[in-house]
């Protein structure tokens, strides 16, 4: 498709990594004469200093490679070849394995890797940046949807005339409740809390997810002899331990992580965040479409919350170049909806998915447990659907749009 200059484009509001790989993926597929801005102030926050890491699954990988941002952090991303799952107390002597995964979707494919999330974001930057996309380090503040297109206005007050504005603006997006969408869903009760350890021997690339009675104890595989943790607890025991002097903070975190990798230690400091569950009623507005946690936030017990936002990624601008090589307006409500269908069942059914594992596997009810240990016993003893699970967990199941393939929109 050849665009015509003077067409209007598209403002993304939300510059993390769903609103970033977005502008890639539609500079990609659209070409230079469609203006693709995006906007957000921690543009101005750079490089990033977010402590955390991510498991990147093997579609979304895919989709890094095809948009150009992989191979820059590949060097650094750690795969995830092997995981298992136990099931115990916090003080139990031993933690039985109910159920192992092979970690390849392909022979020499990891299932995912773990990335640090400032290494990624950075180089997200850098790249939009050498494609020529608008970054402006300013928010969204108001805008004006009509049939023919939406009138957006920054927090600099400039004044844009695009097609589509994307929000991208996270959990708690300004764009989605002007829009008047709203959201459904439940608070857990719970905190994350996340933080590196380091410890003596190495991981050899294997996950862990220990299911104890507050909730899943991840480790969470990162390179050198460094894991990243994902430690769920009620919110107040989660207030509580990270607020704990660094010798009784490293007492609680021994209590849960064992001695199996030698000795450990926290790198950074522990911090918490609040669990929930919503999804946005609608995805799609009058010329605006939500992804990312704008869209739908679920709990991290199955690591897919990125995954989620990439995967709207893909879905939307692929809906998005095919309608504009028709010779389409593609901030039109057809070619939203189109993206709305897409993307809204799989939303759904993952977020089913880990209600009912964050229900099944944070408390200690001893019939809820028998039920639990036999399933995953059973699981554990079918290879065609450890296989099918691990197929789902990377991404590769159902539609997939062709940037999750790793092929070129």
């Amino acid at each position: 498709m050849t665009a015509q200059k003077g067409q209007k484009g598209i403002v993304i509001g939300g510059g993390a990594f769903a609103g970033l790989a977005l502008a890639l993926a539609l500079r990609q597929g659209l070409g230079p004469n469609v203006p693709v801005i995006v906007a957000d102030p921690a543009l101005a926050m750079r490089p990033s200093r977010d402590p955390r890491a991510s498991a990147i699954v093997a579609a979304c990988r895919r989709m890094f490679d095809a948009i150009g941002v992989w191979d820059a952090v590949a060097a650094e991303a750690q795969p995830i070849l092997d995981m298992v799952v136990t099931d115990s107390k916090v003080d139990d002597a031993t933690r039985p394995t109910f159920l192992t995964f092979a970690g390849e979707v392909e022979p020499g494919e990891p299932f995912a890797h773990m990335v640090e999330n400032r290494r990624l974001i950075d180089e997200l930057v850098q790249r939009t940046e050498a494609a020529g996309i608008d970054l402006r380090a300013t928010p969204v503040t108001t805008f004006n949807s009509r049939p023919d297109g939406v009138s957006v206005t920054l927090g600099d007050g400039s004044v844009i005339e695009a097609a589509l504005l994307v929000a991208a603006d996270g959990a708690r997006s300004k764009l989605r409740e002007r829009a008047g969408i709203a959201t459904h869903g439940w608070d857990y009760d719970q905190s994350g809390i996340v933080v590196t350890v380091g410890h003596e021997r190495d991981h050899q690339g294997r996950a862990e997810e220990h299911f104890l009675p507050a909730g899943p104890f991840a480790i969470l595989p990162l390179r050198g002899n460094r894991s990243s943790l994902v430690w769920t607890e009620k919110r107040k025991d989660a207030e509580r331990i990270v607020a704990l002097p660094e010798d009784e903070f490293h007492a609680e975190l021994e209590r849960r992580f064992g001695l199996h990798l030698g000795e450990i230690k926290a790198l950074d400091k522990p911090r918490a965040f609040p669990l929930g569950y919503f999804v946005a009623r609608s995805f799609i507005g009058e010329r605006l479409a939500l992804i990312g946690d704008a869209a739908h936030v679920i709990h991290p017990i199955a690591g897919q919350g990125l995954n989620m936002g990439l995967k709207d990624v893909a879905a939307l601008a692929e809906s998005i170049v095919d309608a504009a090589r028709l010779g389409m307006d593609f901030g039109q409500a057809d070619v939203l909806e189109r993206y709305q269908r897409w993307r809204r069942f799989d939303t759904m059914s993952m977020g089913v998915a880990t209600n009912v594992l964050n229900f099944m596997f944070s408390n200690d009810l001893p019939f809820v447990r028998s039920i639990r240990d036999i399933g995953l016993g059973i699981v554990d003893r079918l290879p065609p659907l450890k296989g099918a699970f691990i197929k789902q967990a990377a991404g590769l199941s159902g539609e997939v749009p062709r940037l999750l393939k790793g092929e070129a929109i």
